[in-house]
């Protein structure tokens, strides 16, 4: 299998022309990285203004704390950039829509840019956002490696098979391979449409060092090291490397 391109990193590795206007047709997707710290304090303060929509700067003014509007900011206006870039768009006037909800129906699912075959998902934790792009549905997710004690009371939600192979890992052991199985669990349910509404013990995805299959969705981990490259910019970069962020990516096909 061929391994995961390394991240490129939002505000220090700008679309080069070969990929502007061009979305990825590669069956590997492209990936970005975004510090959240590093980002913010190099914007400029009338952007959002100039780029968000209507909906999301009141979605923005509604976060009560500081860090958490930085975050939600920062990850859309990064997310515009990026597909305004793909696309050959203003950033401002991406015509984002919503799939339908594989479940009800409804206008929930999926969230996508109207009139294109791109396909993207993004996930953030701490002060990292991950941006995934490709030519089929894709999911993402980036999470912080949690302390064993929180795995004990979080891991009863997986699949009675990985459930299984975490008790049978030494207790220091265990927040690396519940980080990789929960990456992995919330891309795949991401890619499908329904995020957490639907039971994530119900598909195995696996523990170890690989991932496994969901029927015709290949995961992916994104390498520890890659991570901790990209996310050298990052306030807490004492944290970005080795354990300190898990991320993966699901791709149909």
């Amino acid at each position: 299998m061929t391994p995961p391109r390394a991240p490129r990193v939002v505000g220090r590795d700008p679309l080069p022309a070969a990929v502007a206007g061009a979305w990825p047709r590669a069956a590997a997707p492209d990936t970005w990285l975004l510090s959240v710290s590093r980002y913010v304090s190099a914007m400029d303060q009338d952007r959002p203004g100039k780029i968000l929509d209507a909906d999301e700067r009141e979605r923005a003014g509604r976060f009560m704390r500081t860090e958490d509007r930085h975050r939600y900011t920062a990850a859309h206006l990064g997310l515009r950039e990026l597909l305004g870039g793909y696309l050959d768009l203003d950033p401002a006037t991406v015509p984002f829509t919503r799939e339908a909800c594989p479940g009800c129906g409804g206008p929930h699912g999926r969230p996508a840019v109207a009139g294109t075959p791109l396909h993207f998902n993004m996930s953030h934790a701490g002060d990292l956002v991950l941006f995934a792009f490709a030519g089929a549905p894709i999911g993402a997710d980036v999470e912080r490696v949690q302390p064993a004690s929180v795995v004990a009371q979080v891991a009863g939600s997986l699949h009675p098979a990985e459930r299984a192979e975490l008790e049978s890992l030494a207790e220091a052991d265990r927040p690396a391979a519940f980080a990789r199985c929960w990456t992995r669990k919330e891309a795949y349910l991401k890619g499908i449409g329904t995020g957490l509404s639907q039971d994530p013990a119900l598909d195995y995805v696996g523990t170890g060092e690989r991932p496994v299959p969901v029927g015709p969705w290949t995961l992916t981990d994104i390498p520890g090291e890659h991570l901790a490259a990209a996310a050298a910019d990052a306030a807490d970069a004492a944290d970005a490397g080795g354990t300190g962020y898990a991320a993966a990516y699901a791709l149909l096909g």
